[in-house]
């Protein structure tokens, strides 16, 4: 991405200290690449250490700035609790939140296991829930203002079959955007949330798309997927000090696809189980892959 992309004079978010949950790859990455590029310090967390310990190398490579890399598990409360004690310590309290980190695969609800049902819950609502209350905490404790901004879906407003756990989950996290939006706002936190249409990555088309092939623009009434940068300025102008007056707002950004077609995945009542057998497959060696990352 370059300066071209962005729709914002530069330093625009001079002097702000952002903290991107699953930062390392896909929109996380794209997002924390915005913020970098109009001034804000940021910092990237994941599961995968190596992973956003590069990411922040190769964003401050091409465009300067400070960008730090962490490994934290969202899903442990402690491991939030203590890389949040080290990103205080490095400068000093955050100004806002992008709880970006998720974890979804499609699956027929009969075929899901309660493991299944927990890997994609306990990032999405649990960790989601963990990371904004520690710092919640710390903003209220120190009287400082201070933005979070949500990925959802557009599954919040009318379900998705076969992501269940997801649809489930990223509910949640919508009404806490709106639940939080006014009981905080009095004290100078405020709420929002984007919900995304088809953004294509690599980490989305393995699992939400394991049979391969172009993801369907089909029905879509702009006939294309997302660009990043399109994402990225929406996130920016939610996170900047000019959108003070937004609290509490899901915006999706997806050319119209919901109001379209529902904008889930209900296309894939077709699959046969043969299809299903396919997917299961594909999605497990990629879940292989990424735990060997994670333990190195």
């Amino acid at each position: 991405m370059n300066h071209d992309d962005l729709m914002y004079k530069p330093g625009l978010l001079n002097g702000q200290r952002f903290l991107v949950t699953g930062g390392g790859t896909g929109l996380g990455r794209v997002m924390a690449e915005a913020f970098l590029m109009l001034g804000a310090q940021v910092y990237l967390c994941g599961r995968r250490g190596p992973v956003v310990e590069d990411t922040a190398g190769e964003l401050m490579a091409a465009h300067g700035g400070k960008a730090v890399g962490l490994a934290c598990d969202i899903r442990q409360p402690e491991a939030i609790t203590e890389m949040l004690d080290t990103v205080w310590a490095d400068g000093g309290a955050l100004t806002g939140l992008v709880n970006n980190a998720a974890g979804n695969f499609v699956s027929r609800t009969e075929d899901l296991s309660y493991r299944g049902f927990d890997a994609v819950t306990n990032i999405v609502l649990r960790g989601t829930f963990c990371m904004t209350l520690d710092c919640g905490k710390r903003w209220l404790a120190e009287g400082r203002k201070a933005s979070v901004l949500s990925i959802l879906t557009t599954w919040v407003w009318n379900g998705s079959p076969f992501v269940v756990p997801s649809a489930m989950a990223k509910s949640g996290v919508h009404a806490m955007t709106q639940s939080l939006a006014v009981e905080w706002a009095g004290r100078g936190i405020r709420f929002n949330a984007i919900a995304p249409g088809l953004f294509p990555t690599e980490g989305m088309s393995a699992r939400l798309n394991p049979k391969g092939g172009e993801h369907k623009t089909r029905g879509n009434p702009m006939d294309r997927a997302g660009q990043m940068p399109e994402l990225a300025n929406l996130a920016v102008y939610l996170m900047s000090p000019q959108a003070e007056y937004v609290n509490g707002q899901t915006i999706a950004i997806d050319g119209g696809q919901y109001q379209a077609t529902g904008g889930n995945f209900a296309a894939l009542r077709e699959w046969t189980d043969d299809d299903w057998r396919h997917a299961r497959e594909a999605i497990e060696q990629r879940n292989k892959a990424d735990r060997a990352q994670r333990s190195t």
